[in-house]
């Protein structure tokens, strides 16, 4: 990273220190295949390719109704999230190809929800565009952020878990099945959310909170 402009100079930032640029959590990430994304917020420039890549979300990734199918609620539906939400994307050469926000950013305990489509699926990619969802909330004072999952959703529910997210109210049996959604919540205490927060060179193990190896922008709250 360089203090001038505050860019990162390469790809693999794996021993970054991160610098007073920075923002909550660094924007470079490798993914699980190697191949290299940005994480950054969302802005109002990124409306069409957002249209574009929900638009060819598959019927089967949808989740309570979200993203909707309809071209025109799908418009209105990213606009509202762009208006009123604190917005994140996974971007890489083709465009984005993962999202996610809280909204409203003005409520104390905002909704959650990450889309990554499909065909990037199970690389880490919902899992890092959500910490810096979270990294972002807790630097706006968010007490914690709530979502909604359906049961049957196990993949998910295993994100949420190992993101720090815990159930509020389970579905209840009907008929011998589930019924209904899974209530989640998210506390964002700062030092829960701390880790998230770490510059790469921390992250990954190469050195230790506080042992002088460099800033730690998480260090300072």
């Amino acid at each position: 990273m360089t203090d001038a402009d505050g860019t990162c100079t390469y790809w693999a930032p794996t021993e970054c220190e991160g610098s007073a640029h920075c923002p909550p959590r660094c924007p470079r990430f490798i993914d699980r295949t190697g191949e290299a994304w940005v994480v950054r917020p969302a802005t109002g420039e990124d409306r069409p390719a957002l249209v574009e890549m929900y638009d060819d979300f598959e019927p089967g990734e949808q989740a309570q109704g979200l993203p909707p199918r309809h071209r025109p609620r799908l418009e209105d539906w990213i606009d509202d999230c762009l208006d009123e939400g604190c917005n994140f994307v996974v971007t890489g050469e083709d465009g984005p190809v993962g999202h996610a926000l809280y909204t409203p950013t003005d409520a104390a305990e905002p909704e959650f929800a990450v889309f990554v489509h499909q065909d990037y699926q199970d690389r880490g990619l919902g899992t890092e565009v959500s910490k810096h969802v979270l990294a972002a909330a807790a630097v706006a004072d968010r007490d914690a952020l709530t979502l909604v999952v359906e049961p049957t959703n196990r993949a998910a529910r295993h994100v949420y878990d190992e993101l720090g997210f815990e159930t509020e109210s389970e579905s209840a049996f009907q008929g011998g099945r589930r019924m209904g959604a899974v209530r989640m919540r998210r506390p964002l205490d700062s030092e829960s959310t701390a880790a998230f927060r770490h510059p790469p060179v921390v992250r990954n193990g190469a050195v230790e909170v506080g042992d002088g190896g460099g800033p730690d922008p998480a260090a300072s709250d």
